[in-house]
């Protein structure tokens, strides 16, 4: 009896190939992109992020705050341009928070945008990590001398989906603070 070929089956083999499988597709294929760059900015090191933080993405951002933390105690990571956030990248990020601190030093984030990074409300780190409306607040605001943490207050989502503070936050973002939430 002759096999038959089962194109939905990984281990069926297709008549007159010896591979077995599905063979990789053509320009359909999506894989998550993620811009990483880095730029200094007085004591602060700029790492803006672009893309999806997702569990494919997570190992690189990673190994470039790895790469960061060896040079700079504070880090501030522009997340304007990320496009999608899961909790893997969370926990890359707060991983690298807690050694920062650890060693003295400061991660802050600048730019989140709700809609993109809400994983960052939904989980509570946006009320526990250093959080600001822009980089340049957060460069503006420096590391403070009472708190190890890196200051910083947390935006509310509203503000986070907002370019800007809303007018009653405004004396909160003259100090260059990211309004409560």
């Amino acid at each position: 009896m002759k096999p038959t070929y089962l194109p939905w089956a990984p281990w069926s083999k297709h008549p007159g190939s010896d591979t077995r499988g599905p063979t990789p597709c053509g320009p359909e294929v999506h894989v998550a992109e993620l811009r990483l760059s880095s730029e200094r900015r007085g004591d602060s090191l700029i790492v803006a992020i672009g893309g999806e933080l997702d569990i494919v993405t997570s190992r690189q951002l990673d190994d470039h705050l790895t790469r960061a933390r060896r040079t700079h105690l504070r880090i501030v990571l522009d997340l304007t341009e990320v496009e999608f956030m899961d909790t893997s990248s969370l926990a890359v990020i707060v991983g690298h928070w807690k050694r920062l601190e650890a060693a003295g030093g400061t991660l802050v984030l600048a730019g989140a945008r709700y809609r993109y990074t809400k994983t960052l409300w939904i989980t509570g780190l946006a009320d526990r990590l250093p959080l600001y409306n822009s980089v340049d607040d957060a460069v503006a605001a420096g590391p403070p001398a009472d708190t190890p943490s890196g200051g910083g207050h947390p935006a509310s989502p509203d503000q986070a989906a907002s370019a800007g503070p809303s007018p009653a936050d405004a004396a909160t973002a003259a100090k260059g603070r990211a309004a409560p939430g």
